[in-house]
């Protein structure tokens, strides 16, 4: 089970940060991942992390803006999110990976089997 918190409404150029607390999954087990989808949009990849939290892997259009990072001790992953544009306005979900030690498709939604409810961004102009 995922379940995030943090998400809410901030004026382009804010910050947010997002957190998403796993059970019955282990962010040093499974590659964790966000995703995020806006009205009308495909869900797209926003940032990964792999489970040994040595290999990060950003969206293009977050890369510089937005960071990961995850608290093993609170089996928690998080998301660092600066400089927020309007675009960046969108559902924002957590997900872990099906299997152990993978990150093949770790920018797909194949990989992620556990998904969390989301929460709302909103960033306005």
């Amino acid at each position: 089970q995922l379940e995030e918190s943090g998400g809410g409404s901030v004026q382009a150029g804010g910050s947010l940060k997002l957190s998403c607390a796993a059970s019955g999954v282990f962010v040093t087990t499974h590659t964790m991942g966000w995703f995020r989808q806006a009205p009308g949009k495909e869900r797209e990849f926003v940032a990964a992390i792999s489970w040994t939290g040595r290999d990060t892997y950003y969206a293009d259009s977050v890369t510089g803006r937005f960071a990961l990072s995850k608290d093993i001790i609170k089996n928690t992953l998080y998301l660092e999110m600066n400089g927020l544009k309007p675009e960046d306005t969108a559902v924002y979900y957590c997900a872990a990976a099906g299997n152990f030690y993978t990150t093949v498709g770790v920018r797909t939604t194949l990989l992620y089997t556990t998904w969390g409810q989301g929460t709302q961004v909103t960033v306005s102009s």
